[in-house]
């Protein structure tokens, strides 16, 4: 059974937020949202214009929401998007690393693109985004947060996911490392590792078969709603979480 949505607290009232990859059905849109019913002032970004267009005005009925267009792939938009940021806002509090890739292929058919591109989206776009920040974070004084997406795959294996668990195991040593870069700075850094997050895309790209293994793994006996993943960001971007930094923290209820 699905638990009821929770009302928001203010848990990040007036500060800017950031969001990557945020104009789908999935953690990005859902953290978004939450993001502005905790008070917030949020920017988000997506490669997809016209999808970006469309879910900024959804969000604009819940708060101050901008919208900018962004490649993780592309070192001068993920720069346009911290500079867009400031210039909306004025500043930033909070960047959220959403944008990832994954993809199904085994080892020995996959090809060194599909290979790169995985990695470039998933692991260096969070780096890209992460660098831009912390600099602006920097700029501003210091103080801020930065809450990255990864994933159990990180940890455990899975057929097919080769590519994918090495992006998000690398978001997690990513995590990890830049958060003692960054503690100096009065930064915080952690993440979240998702097991199964439930959204049309997911439905639309994994078999009906596959995903039922993936739900009979967890203890609840289904996946989690993108919003349940949201609420964990949530906490991690906020005052709540002042003294967390380098962690990785697992949203699953999944057991061996």
């Amino acid at each position: 059974m699905i638990p009821h949505y929770p009302p928001g607290h203010h848990l990040l009232e007036d500060k800017v937020v950031v969001v990557t990859a945020a104009a789908g059905t999935g953690i990005g849109s859902a953290v978004a949202k939450r993001c502005l019913e905790e008070g917030a002032n949020v920017v988000i970004s997506d490669w997809h214009e016209r999808r970006l267009a469309e879910k900024a005005a959804e969000l604009a009925e819940l708060g101050k929401v901008h919208a900018i267009t962004c490649d993780v792939t592309l070192e001068d938009q993920v720069q346009g998007l911290t500079a867009g940021a400031v210039e909306q806002f004025g500043r930033i509090d909070v960047m959220i690393n959403n944008a990832g890739l994954g993809g199904t292929r085994s080892v020995l058919e996959m090809t060194d693109e599909e290979w790169s591109r995985v990695l470039d989206i998933t692991l260096t776009g969070t780096f890209r985004c992460t660098r831009a920040v912390l600099r602006q974070f920097v700029e501003q004084g210091g103080g801020g947060a930065i809450v990255n997406n990864a994933s159990v795959i990180g940890w455990r294996a899975q057929a097919g996911q080769a590519h994918y668990a090495a992006a998000k195991a690398g978001v997690m040593a990513l995590t990890r490392c830049s958060a003692l870069d960054a503690a100096e700075h009065g930064v915080r850094i952690n993440a979240v590792a998702p097991s199964l997050a439930m959204h049309p895309f997911l439905a639309k790209v994994t078999s009906d078969e596959l995903l039922q293994e993936l739900q009979g793994r967890e203890a609840f006996g289904r996946a989690a709603e993108p919003w349940e993943v949201a609420n964990v960001m949530v906490f991690l971007a906020s005052d709540y979480a002042s003294y967390m930094t380098g962690e990785v923290v697992s949203v699953s209820s999944q057991h061996p």
